[in-house]
Formats: C-alpha cells, sequence, structure tokens
C-alpha cells in the first residue's frame, strides 16, 4: 500500500470514529477545565495502560505555560483513539473515561508508569529530587515526551533542564533521523507535523508558527541511552498535544492537524510500550 493510501485510510477511519463518539467526547468535556485532578489511587494501576501527566512544581524561564496545556481532553482522547485504532488496552474508570492520572516526579507512583508526558517545558524546572527521581525512572525503562514548546530560548531552557537530568556528553541531544523506527510503529511518518494551538492557527488566518520565523521548523530530537533505546522524544515547534484536545472544535483543523497528530502519538505509544 502506497504512503498516499495509508494516510487517507488512517483519515477516513479517524473521521468515522470522531462522528460515532462525539456525544461521548463532548460528555467528558462538560464542566470546569479541571473538574479534580486526576491523582493515583489504589485502583488506579490494573495492568492496562495509563496516561500519566507530570505536574512539575516549579516554573521558570517564562518560554510557556503551565504542565495542564491540553489537560485533561488530550490525555482522554489519545487514550480513546489509541484503543480505537489499535490493539492497546487502556484502563478505564466505570463511566468508561479513560483512567489517566496526573503526578509528580517525585511520586512513587513514577515508576508504575510506562510512558510519562510533559507539555510546555520551555517554563518547567527541575529541583535536584525532582532531576535524580527522573533520570532513574528513565534509566529503569521509563520513557519521557515533552511536547508544545516554541522558539530558540523555550529550547534552551530546556535542553539545560533536561542535562540535570542527563548530561549532555554522556547523553547527547540528537534529531530522531527518518528511518528510527518511531516512524514506523504503526503508521508510516514521512516528517514531524507543526501543530500549532487552535487559537493561533484561527487568529493567524492559518499560520501554523507559534514563534514565526523562530519557530518554522518542528524538530523530534531525542536522547538516547548507550544502547540506542530512545529515552526521551522532544517534540519542538509543534504543538501535538492540542490536536487531540481540539479534534471536535473545528472540521478545519481536524483534517489539517488531528489526523498527522493521532498517528504520531500513537506511534509514540506502541514505541515507548515496546522498547
Amino acid at each position: 500500500m502506497s504512503a498516499t493510501s495509508r494516510a487517507r485510510r488512517i483519515a477516513a477511519a479517524l473521521v468515522l470514529i470522531v462522528i460515532c463518539t462525539a456525544g461521548i467526547a463532548a460528555q467528558f468535556r462538560r464542566g470546569n477545565r479541571f473538574g479534580t485532578i486526576r491523582t493515583p489511587t489504589a485502583d488506579t494501576f490494573d495492568g492496562a495502560f495509563n496516561f500519566c501527566r507530570i505536574m512539575f512544581e516549579s516554573m521558570r524561564g517564562g518560554y510557556g505555560g503551565d504542565w495542564s496545556v491540553d489537560y485533561p481532553q488530550a490525555d482522554v482522547n489519545l487514550s480513546i483513539r489509541a484503543a480505537e485504532l489499535t490493539k492497546l488496552r487502556i484502563s478505564t474508570q466505570p463511566s468508561g473515561e479513560p483512567n489517566h492520572i496526573v503526578i509528580s516526579l517525585t511520586d512513587d507512583e513514577l515508576f508504575q508508569c510506562p510512558f510519562i508526558m510533559m507539555t510546555e517545558v520551555g517554563s518547567a524546572y527541575l529541583g535536584p529530587e525532582e532531576a535524580a527521581r527522573l533520570r532513574e525512572y528513565l534509566q529503569k525503562g521509563g520513557f519521557l515526551w515533552a511536547d508544545d514548546f516554541w522558539g530558540s530560548n523555550a529550547w534552551e531552557h530546556w535542553a539545560d533542564e533536561v542535562s540535570k537530568v542527563l548530561p549532555r556528553h554522556e547523553y547527547p541531544i540528537v534529531d530522531l533521523p527518518r528511518d528510527h523506527p518511531l516512524f514506523r510503529a504503526h503508521f508510516v511518518i514521512a516528517r514531524v507535523p507543526q501543530i500549532p494551538s487552535i487559537n493561533f492557527w484561527m487568529g493567524s488566518g492559518g499560520g501554523t508558527s507559534e514563534r514565526y520565523d523562530d519557530s518554522a521548523e518542528p524538530h523530534a530530537r531525542g536522547i538516547s541511552d548507550r544502547n540506542g533505546r530512545l529515552l526521551v522524544l522532544m517534540t519542538h515547534n509543534t504543538d501535538v498535544g492540542d490536536s487531540w484536545e481540539r479534534e471536535a472544535d473545528d472540521p478545519n483543523y481536524f483534517y489539517n492537524f488531528s489526523v498527522d497528530g493521532y498517528a504520531f502519538g500513537i506511534n509514540v505509544l506502541l514505541y515507548a510500550m515496546s522498547h
């Protein structure tokens, strides 16, 4: 099957899913932005997949928002789509909503999560204890995805913070080559999509680079261990999470960004769970 045909099948499948489940998604969205922030309980980890979002305790740098951007709907929607488009078994609440959680890097529950996500890391600050716990987590087999930070200042800030965890002289940061297995873990991905927030896209008349010339090129960068296992994925100059959160808000946004965003996100989940 050609890449074009495969992309069309992905789009068709996602369109059908969104139409059929729009009522469920709307039900989960009702209420205030957060409702109650979901933290782990004794019943959280049941052997199925939990989307684990990191709440970073401190903010410095000022090159982005806070940990809660895209929460909780991005976490819910990606979990639902992964269950629908793959055989990944998702942990759910009795209501049927995915059992996603928010944790800190110092929480013991961190080590129950094979996959964790941080957003707006251009403002994240990692204290000594947080850095040490994250390093231990990654070296024990965990996987971190940092998403939604734009421009050179945000990049330099985050690169300095993550170097507290994995020093650059031992763990260099590299752009992932197009033949990296992550790009074909389930869907074949030919490029790193530049996905703007829906608010920027609408307000700019269809623009995709949120820092204009300073964020013109999206990157998928990584840090691997000595055996080549990817420990940290960093999607810079793109907001993949917004393509999940805002999937049902505008049909044109969905067609332009959510299809690619889900393909990329599902690949990351499957790669993280299998390596």
